[in-house]
C-alpha cells in the first residue's frame, strides 16, 4: 500500500541507468503509481525523459552514488546497466536499502570471471571451457590451450564491447588489443572461452516474484561481436531442452536471489544445453516482448521488484525486434523514414530519443507481429531498412 507520486507516503524507484530499457521500466513502474528517479553519467537520458527526476553522476564513482541515494532514499534501487560502483551497493544494502535483486547478484554478474566461476565451479552448470589472462603473453597460453577459434572478451565490458573471435595465434595481439581498449572499466584481464558449435543462442527470460518463477517462452536472437541485431519469440526448441534451460535458468537464478526478471542466455548445441551469460534486470533481446507478450519483460519486471504476484505468462502472437544503429557520429542527427517503416503490416517503430550518436549506437528498434516468426523477422528487417539516421 502507497500513496500517489510525489506524495509523502509514495512508493520511490531509483534506476541506476537510464537507456531504452530503463525508459520501459519506468513507464510500467508509473502504470502501478510509483514515483520514478533516473540516474544516469549523461544528460536527458532515455529513462530520465519520462522520470519524475533525473540526476548525471559518475555512477562508477562510490562517493557519487553514495550521495544521491542518501539524498533521495528510494525504496527500490534498480540497476538497469553493469557500469555501477557495486561495492557501494553492498555496503547500502547491508545499510538498510533494497536493491534490485541483490546487491551480491549485481556485484556477481558485473564480472564476467565472477559470474562464470559460479556458475561452473559452484553450480556445476555446463559451460564452455575458460580460461583468463592479465598479459597479452598469459593470453598467448590461453588460447594455444583452449584452441582456435576461440572468443575473448574482457571481464567487464557490456553489449559486446571488446569481444571478438580468435581464429588463430596471429590474431592474439589484435584481439587483446580491442579487448583493452574497450572494457567497461580500466581493467587488462580477460576470459578466453572455447567457441562452442551450436545450432542456437536463446534468451530465456526467468521472472522471480512473489508467485515464484515464471519463465517467458524462449527468445532466438542472432549477435554481432557480441552485440544483439534481431532477437524473435518464440524460439522453437523440443520439449526436453526447454526443460533442460528452464532447469539451468532457475538454478542460476535461484542462488542469485531477490526478485525480477533475469535474462539467461544459453547455447542450444545439437546434444547439449550451455550456460552462458546472466543478466539480472531486462535483457536486450527482450524488447521483443513488447509485441509478443500480453505482458512485456518490463510490466513483469516491475510488477516483481513491487512485490505483486506474476500470473501466467501469455504469448499473444509470434513475432521479431530489430536493432536500428547509428552509422553517423553526431550531436545533430535524425532518425528519417518512420512513415515508410509503419507502413509494415503489424509494426512499430520504439524511437528512443537518446541525445547524441555514435557509431553503432542503437537509437532505435522496429518491432513485428506476424503468424509466424519468420514472416515477423521479414518484416522487421523490411521495416528497419527504411529507416535512416542522417546528420540534420
Amino acid at each position: 500500500m502507497y500513496g500517489p507520486p510525489l506524495s509523502p507516503t509514495a512508493k520511490k524507484v531509483m534506476l541506476l541507468g537510464s537507456g531504452e530499457l530503463g525508459k520501459e521500466v519506468i513507464l510500467e513502474a508509473q502504470r502501478l503509481g510509483v514515483e520514478t528517479v533516473a540516474v544516469d553519467r549523461y544528460a536527458n537520458a532515455p529513462a530520465m525523459q519520462v522520470a519524475h527526476r533525473s540526476y548525471v553522476i559518475d555512477m562508477a564513482d562510490g562517493a557519487q552514488l553514495r550521495d544521491v541515494i542518501k539524498a533521495e532514499r528510494p525504496d527500490l534501487i534498480v540497476p538497469e546497466i553493469e557500469a555501477i560502483a557495486t561495492g557501494t551497493l553492498v555496503e547500502l544494502e547491508q545499510e538498510g536499502f533494497h536493491v534490485i535483486p541483490t546487491a551480491r547478484a549485481t556485484q556477481l554478474t558485473m564480472d564476467r570471471e565472477g559470474i562464470r566461476r559460479f556458475a561452473a565451479e559452484e553450480l556445476n552448470l555446463p559451460t564452455a571451457r575458460y580460461e583468463f589472462a592479465n598479459t597479452l603473453d598469459e593470453l598467448r597460453a590461453a588460447v594455444e590451450k583452449i584452441g582456435t577459434p576461440c572468443v575473448i572478451k574482457p571481464i567487464m565490458s557490456s553489449s559486446g564491447k571488446g569481444q571478438s573471435v580468435c581464429r588463430s595465434l596471429d590474431d592474439v595481439e589484435k584481439v587483446w588489443n580491442y579487448a583493452m581498449s574497450s572494457g567497461r572499466v580500466r581493467n587488462s584481464r580477460v576470459i578466453v572461452e572455447e567457441f562452442i558449435q551450436f545450432d542456437s543462442e536463446i534468451t530465456l527470460l526467468t521472472v522471480r516474484s512473489s508467485s515464484g518463477t515464471a519463465f517467458c517462452a524462449p527468445i532466438g536472437h542472432v549477435q554481432k561481436d557480441g552485440d544483439y541485431i534481431e532477437s524473435w519469440q518464440p524460439h522453437v526448441v523440443t520439449e526436453a531442452q526447454r526443460q533442460e534451460a528452464e532447469r539451468i535458468a532457475k538454478t542460476i537464478t535461484d542462488a542469485l536471489g531477490g526478485c525480477g526478471v533475469f535474462g539467461v542466455e544459453l547455447f542450444i548445441a545439437p546434444d547439449k544445453i550451455y550456460f552462458s551469460e546472466v543478466s539480472p534486470r531486462p535483457h536486450d533481446t527482450g524488447l521483443v516482448t513488447l509485441v509478443t507478450q500480453d505482458l512485456s519483460e518490463f510490466a513483469l519486471h516491475a510488477r516483481a521488484i513491487l512485490g505483486f504476484p506474476v500470473p501466467d505468462i501469455h504469448l499473444v502472437t509470434p513475432g521479431a525486434s530489430r536493432a536500428v544503429k547509428s552509422p553517423i557520429a553526431s550531436d545533430d542527427y535524425q532518425i528519417r523514414g518512420i512513415s515508410d517503416a509503419l507502413r509494415v503490416p503489424r509494426t512499430q517503430v520504439r524511437f528512443f530519443g537518446k541525445p547524441s550518436a555514435t557509431v553503432g549506437r542503437r537509437l532505435a528498434v522496429v518491432l513485428s507481429g506476424a503468424s509466424d516468426t519468420e514472416t515477423a523477422r521479414a518484416n522487421a528487417t523490411r521495416a528497419a531498412s527504411a529507416l535512416n539516421i542522417v546528420r540534420s
